[in-house]
C-alpha cells in the first residue's frame, strides 16, 4: 500500500460508526478479530502479520480502523444479497463501530483475563487433516519477467477405487506468483502430451489448453479460501486417473520456484446429486466482444439463461482481471419476483472468493438468470495496470480481460441433469455461432479453448 493510499484510508478512521461506551480489547475487540480475521492473520498463513494478541492488534490499531472503515478488509467483496452466505467475513456496522471506538479511545486493554480463547485451527490445513496429501515431485521455476504462464502439472495418484472429492486445499510454496489453479482428473494421452510439450518448452510463457476428457474438480484463485462442498455433495475422481493442475503463473519481478503440496478431502459415499455450473457470460465472456477503449469507464456485458428444470443453487462466484468493476447475477422467478444472488460493486482482482449460500436455494423451472459484468479502463481506476491506459480485449494475460459470474447448482431431480446440461450447451453454442459469424477468424482460437461446446459445422 502506498503512503498516499494509507493516508487516504487513515482519514476514514474514526469518522463513522461512533460509540460512546467504553470499548476494550479483551471483551469487545478480540471476539471480532477471532471471528473475522485470525483465519488468515495467524502464523503460517498468507496475511503479513498476526491478529491474536492485544499487542498484535494495538501495534496496528490505526491501520485496522482505516482498512475496515473502507471495507478493504476483511476481504469480502460481495454485498449483502437476497440470501445469506456461509462463513461471511463481512463486518457488521456494530462490529465496525466497535473497532472505530476502540481506536478512538486509545485502544484500552481492559481485563485481558476476559479475552476469549483464540480459535483452534488445524495445524497447516484450513479444512483439517486431509484424507490424502500429495506433493509435486519437483518445483517449477517462474521467471522474474515475461508473459503470464499457463502450465499443466500432473501428479499420478494410482487410486485403486473411485473417490468422491469434497474439497482440494492447495498449499503453494510461492504464493505470490500463483494467480489461479484449476483442478482436473485426466489420464488421457492428450493431457500427457500437453504436459510433455510444456515440459520441453521450459519456463517460457504458455497459453490455456483443455482436453475433452478432463473432469473438472474445481479450483482456487488468489485470495480465495478452501471450502468443503456442503450436504454430502462431491465430485467424482475415477480410479486410476491422474490429478492435473492448470496453473496460471504471474511473474512478479523476482524469480520464484513453485512446488505445491495438495490435500484432498473425500466423501464417505457417492453423492445423490450431480453438480453443474451455469456461467454467464459463457466461457468468461469469450464470445461477448470485449473491446474496451482507453478511458472507457463503464463497459458492460450481459447474458441471460432460463432454467429448463428445477435446481438447487449451492454457491456463486465471479472472475475478471484488474479492470473488472462490478459483477451481478439476479434470478427472476416465474411469478416475477427478483432475487439477487451476487452483487459485487468494487471488484478486487486480489480477492476472488466463492460464496456458498447458508442453505441451498430452490430456483424453479422457468427462472431467468441475468448476469452483468462491467469494466473500468480509465486511468482514474487505481487498479488499472496500464499507464497510459491501452485498448483491452478478451485474453489470457492479466493485462487482458475476461469476466463472468458462475452459479453452482444441481437439479432437484437427478433425472433432469441431462436436460440442464444440454440446454446450457445449446445456449453456449448459439452465442458462439453468432460471434463466429461476425468474426470467422475467432474459430480456430475458440476451438482450442472450448472444443465440443461449439457447433460442428464451420461458419461461412
Amino acid at each position: 500500500m502506498t503512503i498516499r493510499n494509507f493516508l487516504l484510508l487513515a482519514s476514514l478512521a474514526g469518522t463513522a460508526f461512533p460509540l460512546t461506551a467504553q470499548v476494550t480489547f479483551g471483551e469487545n475487540v478480540a471476539p471480532i478479530l477471532y471471528k473475522r480475521c485470525t483465519g488468515c492473520h495467524r502464523p503460517g498463513e498468507a496475511a503479513p502479520f498476526s491478529l491474536i494478541s492485544y499487542d498484535d492488534a494495538a501495534k496496528r490499531g490505526k491501520l485496522i480502523a482505516a482498512v475496515t472503515a473502507s471495507r478493504l478488509m476483511p476481504p469480502w467483496r460481495a454485498e449483502p444479497g437476497s440470501y445469506p452466505y456461509k462463513d461471511s467475513r463481512r463486518l457488521t456496522d456494530d462490529e465496525l463501530g466497535t473497532i472505530q471506538a476502540w481506536v478512538n479511545q486509545g485502544m484500552p486493554k481492559g481485563d485481558l483475563a476476559k479475552t476469549p480463547e483464540p480459535p483452534k485451527f488445524p495445524d497447516g490445513w484450513q479444512l483439517g487433516t486431509p484424507d490424502l496429501v500429495v506433493k509435486m515431485d519437483k518445483g517449477f521455476t517462474v521467471p522474474a519477467e515475461g508473459a503470464d504462464i499457463y502450465r499443466y502439472l500432473r501428479i499420478p495418484l494410482n487410486l485403486p477405487d473411485d473417490k468422491w472429492v469434497q474439497a482440494i486445499e492447495l498449499r503453494p510454496s510461492a504464493r505470490k506468483v500463483v494467480h489461479h489453479v484449476l483442478y482436473f482428473a485426466d489420464s488421457s494421452e492428450d493431457a500427457k502430451n500437453i504436459e510433455a510439450g510444456q515440459e520441453a518448452g521450459g519456463s517460457s510463457g504458455a497459453g490455456m489448453k483443455f482436453t475433452r476428457s478432463m473432469i473438472p474438480l474445481g479450483g482456487v484463485a488468489v485470495g480465495a479460501q478452501p471450502h468443503l462442498l456442503p450436504g454430502g455433495l462431491a465430485l467424482k475422481l475415477p480410479k486410476g486417473t491422474d490429478l492435473m493442475f492448470q496453473y496460471h503463473f504471474h511473474p512478479i519481478g523476482k524469480e520464484e520456484t513453485e512446488q505445491s503440496t495438495i490435500g484432498l478431502y473425500f466423501a464417505t459415499k457417492a453423492p445423490e446429486h450431480t453438480l453443474a455450473n451455469v456461467q454467464l457470460p459463457v466461457t468468461y465472456g469469450l464470445f461477448s466482444g470485449l473491446d474496451i477503449a482507453p478511458g472507457q469507464r463503464d463497459f458492460r456485458v450481459r447474458d441471460s439463461f432460463v432454467l429448463p428444470v428445477d435446481v438447487q443453487a449451492v454457491s456463486v462466484g465471479a472472475h475478471a482481471h484488474y479492470i473488472g468493476k462490478t459483477m451481478k447475477m439476479t434470478a427472476t422467478f416465474p411469478d416475477g419476483t427478483v432475487k439477487t444472488l451476487l452483487d459485487i460493486q468494487d471488484w478486487d482482482f486480489a480477492w476472488q472468493d466463492r460464496y456458498f449460500f447458508e442453505d441451498t436455494i430452490l430456483l424453479p423451472k422457468g427462472t431467468k438468470l441475468d448476469s452483468e459484468v462491467s469494466w473500468d479502463n480509465s486511468e482514474e481506476n487505481p487498479k488499472n495496470p496500464s499507464r497510459p491506459a491501452i485498448q483491452v480485449h478478451w485474453g489470457e494475460q492479466t493485462k487482458d480481460e475476461m469476466g463472468a459470474v458462475t452459479l453452482q447448482v444441481y437439479p432437484a431431480a437427478e433425472s433432469d441433469l441431462v436436460t440442464l446440461q444440454q440446454q446450457y450447451r445449446d445456449h453456449v453454442r448459439g452465442i458462439a455461432r453468432d460471434r463466429i459469424l461476425q468474426d470467422p477468424s475467432l474459430l480456430t482460437r475458440i476451438r482450442e479453448l472450448v472444443g465440443d461446446l461449439l457447433p460442428s459445422r464451420k461458419a461461412p
